[in-house]
């Protein structure tokens, strides 16, 4: 791994991991508060996540030689806001220790792997371009908010990708920095140093919780996190076997739910950060940015409230402005692939859009719902070539060819 290491690679771990937590840890602590966690508690919430997700994307992606970045899952998240409401602490940890342990029957079994395995590259990719293409977009809207702090830094990445284009994210990210420090935008009043400490929480289980929470938690986190995690894995070119990411992440996730870990599960929109040109221009060599990612993501874990306060310190004009400069390139490649076949171009641009459209039905996110589009407008069109008859579609050439030999003459 040294001779792999690269400063692009850590920078890319550290802007994943930034994105991470400024874009969903106020969610976390709504979940938490709303199964009457203590601010002991909350803080154990982050040790237990930031200690999981730092294994599992240093131990996976040094044994298989790629990026594999895990994350908690913020439509869980967000589900466990109202789904724990009136359970109490011992039965919330029961409810994630379920959830957990059928995301590892589902690596065991190997049942979601052969899934994923059907899915067309070219849907995979546009739902990788579809789920990112807002945060590309944000670059552009952030200039409503920051707009002489975003507009330096744009120039500045046009500039150096042209120049450094591998250290481009890293410039970029340090000028967007020194600026906003020099106009006062960082917001360091509550940072302070603290230990997070981890407090053990035995689970009760109660078969409504399990059945009214558990099960929704272990859908959504199935469908709006494993499924694009494994979705952007392909289609950044990655085979990396499924069934033991899933049995990794849900063994993480019981171990440590006693301690607040709700969910840990392959990231997506993060993952494409580590998995995309900027991180480094040999893909042998991305896993080294997953895991920078990793130990980030255990010094996040061990000091807790400290790092959530640093990385809250950034204005979101450039969170915002340095996740879209980042992905650029993982749009635009996401773009190419799906668009390259021209039998799958149509499904595929329907995936786009359903999973550009943020469309969310009962609970479950976008990027599912891009893949199904996606899968049933593939299906569709095949079933449609296969019902013309032979006779039929010799005909239909037959007419094309004299229609375009018409034009031909006419031109």
């Amino acid at each position: 791994m040294f001779k792999d290491f690269s400063w692009s690679c850590v920078t890319a771990g550290f802007v994943a991991v930034l994105i991470g937590f400024t874009s969903s840890a106020a969610i976390i602590f709504q979940a938490a508060a709303a199964a009457g966690a203590t601010p002991g508690q909350i803080s154990s919430w982050i040790f237990a996540l930031g200690i999981g997700m730092g294994m599992t994307c240093i131990g996976l992606s040094l044994y298989y030689r790629t990026p594999v970045v895990t994350a908690w899952s913020t439509p869980g998240a967000a589900l466990l806001i109202t789904g724990l409401a009136g359970l109490s602490m011992p039965q919330a940890v029961g409810v994630f220790m379920f959830s957990a342990a059928l995301v590892t029957i589902c690596g065991v079994t190997g049942l979601f792997a052969r899934l994923m395995n059907r899915i067309p590259l070219s849907i995979a990719a546009a739902m990788l371009a579809g789920i990112l293409v807002r945060f590309g977009m944000d670059v552009f809207v952030a200039m409503k908010l920051q707009f002489t702090l975003v507009l330096l830094m744009f120039v500045v990445y046009l500039l150096a990708k042209r120049v450094l284009p591998r250290y481009v994210i890293i410039i970029v990210l340090v000028l967007g920095t020194a600026y906003a420090a020099t106009q006062g935008l960082l917001k360091l009043e509550g940072f302070h140093i603290a230990l997070a400490r981890p407090e053990l929480v035995w689970p009760e289980f109660s078969l409504s919780s399990l059945l009214g929470v558990g099960i929704p938690l272990f859908v959504v986190t199935m469908a709006s996190q494993n499924a694009p995690g494994v979705a952007i894995m392909r289609a950044s070119g990655y085979q990396t076997p499924v069934s033991p990411l899933m049995t990794s992440t849900g063994l993480a996730t019981l171990l440590l739910a006693p301690f607040g870990c709700f969910s840990i599960c392959l990231a997506a929109i993060t993952a494409a950060i580590c998995m995309g040109r900027e991180a480094h221009a040999d893909p042998s060599k991305r896993y080294v940015a997953s895991v920078a990612a990793g130990v980030f993501y255990l010094l996040a874990g061990v000091f807790g409230a400290t790092v959530v306060a640093l990385l809250a310190a950034f204005p979101p004009a450039l969170v915002m402005a340095i996740a879209g400069l980042a992905l650029f390139g993982t749009i635009a490649n996401g773009l190419t692939v799906a668009m390259a076949n021209e039998k799958q171009r149509e499904p595929a641009l329907i995936t786009f859009l359903v999973t550009a459209s943020g469309i969310s039905l009962f609970g479950i996110g976008t990027a599912f719902w891009g893949l199904v589009a996606g899968t049933l407008a593939m299906l569709a069109f095949n079933w449609r070539r296969q019902a013309v008859p032979p006779q039929t579609a010799a005909e239909d050439t037959s007419a094309a060819a004299s229609t375009s030999t018409s034009h031909s003459i006419s031109r």
